[in-house]
């Protein structure tokens, strides 16, 4: 399931993709079922007890990407990034542009042909294009034009000791465990949102929140794991392998006490291994939604993710089935308190 959804593109505000697949995999198991004004998809599922909006889980679709802004005379696309990209990662990676998956490559100036000055700094986005193979410009907008999103194109695969390398794992992760909660039976009532543009500023999620008006919100993410070689102890965030990410705060929230304690009593009294933030950073849906309203009840629970925001970003598996089982004892608390 995380493969699948990891193969769809869905860059900031253009996430039909996923969320076609999305709703067609929830339809039969959804009481009810609708996409708002922004594009979030609000799914409501039945449980055993009915609590009505008590609960709300979230989940982002969007990705990080590239939007087109310009197209030159010899038919190359200049673009911005959509979202928070390291211009290091980009270069000479192959790209899809559009609805139609146009293929592409990001190219620079070639190597023989740098300055000694150029050689020494980062290219700028700038400095950057996506050559779709085009003769010319009118043989571009043949098949493309402003504002086309583009999206990394990578493969979706298992290797080493259980972990997964796929493109947009931040956050088709949370999308996969909640679509697998909505597949199976519930002990309350609970309202899931497949959330919009998290990517650039938390938009999508503020206006379901307000929408949905829940007391509480579990967000389900995937986030920076720096267990890497030459990274300080102190700076690595996060480790794949040491279980589902227990946030108590990072850049843009500070966690309900009382819920960050509940999560984090469940994972011990289920032998769960756990794992908090030891370097503040990051942000998610939860700023926006702690904020929505008279205020909300919020926590977040993710899977740690090296290399986010590239095409090759890698997760572990167990991390991503004991976020899941974590979940759904957080369910049946709430649904019991």
């Amino acid at each position: 399931m995380v493969k699948e959804l990891c193969l769809l593109n869905g860059v900031s505000s253009g996430e039909d993709a996923v969320r076609d697949y999305l709703m067609e995999r929830c339809r039969p198991y959804a009481a009810s079922m609708k996409v708002d004004a922004l594009g979030n998809l609000i799914v409501f599922k039945r449980g055993e007890k009915s609590t009505g909006n008590k609960l709300m889980l979230t989940a982002h679709m969007d990705e990080v990407g590239f939007i087109v802004n310009d197209i030159t005379e010899d038919g190359y696309l200049k673009f911005a990034p959509v979202g928070g990209i390291d211009p290091r990662v980009v270069i000479g990676k192959r790209v899809s542009v559009g609805p139609g998956r146009i293929p592409g490559a990001i190219g620079l100036k070639a190597y023989h042909l740098v300055s000694d000055e150029e050689e020494k700094r980062v290219p700028d986005f700038e400095d950057l294009y996506i050559d779709i193979g085009a003769k010319d410009r009118a043989d571009a907008e043949a098949v493309t034009a402003l504002g086309a999103l583009a999206a990394f194109e990578s493969d979706a695969m298992e290797f080493g000791s259980s972990m997964l390398k796929a493109k947009a794992l931040d956050d088709r992760v949370g999308c996969a465990v909640m679509l697998k909660l909505i597949e199976e039976e519930l002990p309350m009532d609970c309202t899931f949102v497949f959330s919009v543009q998290e990517e650039v500023g938390t938009r999508g999620a503020f206006g379901a929140a307000f929408s949905v008006t829940p007391e509480i919100a579990l967000v389900l993410e995937g986030t920076t794991a720096a267990d890497l070689p030459g990274t300080d102890a102190h700076r690595r965030v996060t480790a794949l392998g040491n279980g589902p990410v227990l946030s108590f705060m990072d850049s843009g929230t500070i966690y309900d006490r009382g819920l960050f304690e509940l999560l984090r009593d469940l994972a011990e009294q289920h032998h769960i291994p756990w794992q908090s933030k030891n370097y503040t950073s990051g942000g998610n849906d939860s700023s926006a939604i702690q904020r929505t309203k008279e205020g909300v009840r919020t926590a977040a629970l993710s899977a740690p993710v090296r290399y986010l925001h590239t095409p090759s970003s890698v997760a572990c598996i167990q991390d991503i089935h004991q976020m899941h089982t974590l979940v759904k004892h957080f369910i049946e608390a709430i649904a019991a308190s």
